[in-house]
């Protein structure tokens, strides 16, 4: 019976607020087509009648007009009509949408509410006056003693005597005299590799000029 008649399933769904509004929109679409070409036919009657004398003529065509304007005054009147209902469609969604809107945010904050519940249910106000400034003073010194702690040096002492240190530099010293000197302090020594001495070289005093007199 089913394949007969069909079944309740297979109904189409009924147009929504924003199918009517789209097809309200046609029609006005077309319907200004239409008042347009009246238009046309109007002008046509127009030019006519202006270049024709009065009489029967004249009079057939002055109906004619007169028929296309009461159709185009209906279509306009229709077209009227219709992007009125346009409007209040166009309302009607506005107001639904603004209320899905609303809806969803009372749901948010309703949900946002519950979880702050039950998120203060667990914080005991006593543990949190516990915290004093004095408190909290233990916690930062005991966390510079930390700091201190690892960043201290096992290898050099914290106080080295001054003493010990000219001392080990007079050694030092001494180790560089019994080796012959440092390469530094004897920058002027010739070389072993060189049998002379370089010549210094002077320049020769430029001898004044000696004027003579006439």
């Amino acid at each position: 019976m089913n394949r007969i008649f069909g079944s309740s399933a297979g109904k189409k769904p009924k147009p929504t607020l924003q199918d009517a509004i789209s097809s309200t929109d046609t029609r006005i679409a077309s319907i200004e087509v239409k008042i347009k070409k009246l238009d046309g036919e109007l002008m046509r009657y127009k030019e006519q009648m202006s270049k024709m004398r009065n009489g029967p003529g004249k009079n057939a065509i002055q109906q004619r007009a007169l028929r296309v304007l009461q159709q185009k005054k209906m279509y306009e009147s229709q077209m009227n009509q219709l992007a009125q209902q346009t409007f209040n469609m166009e309302s009607a969604a506005l107001a639904t949408e603004n209320l899905r809107n609303t809806m969803a945010t009372v749901d948010a904050m309703k949900t946002a509410n519950k979880e702050l519940r039950k998120q203060y249910g667990k914080v005991d106000i006593n543990k949190i006056e516990v915290i004093s400034p004095s408190f909290l003073e233990d916690l930062v010194e005991q966390a510079n003693e930390i700091q201190e702690s690892l960043a201290r040096s096992y290898a050099v002492p914290d106080v080295i005597d001054e003493a010990d240190l000219e001392a080990e530099l007079d050694a030092l010293q001494l180790e560089d005299d019994e080796e012959g000197g440092s390469y530094l302090t004897d920058l002027n020594k010739v070389p072993d590799f060189v049998d002379e001495p370089p010549m210094e070289q002077t320049q020769p005093v430029a001898k004044e000029a000696v004027k003579t007199t006439e």
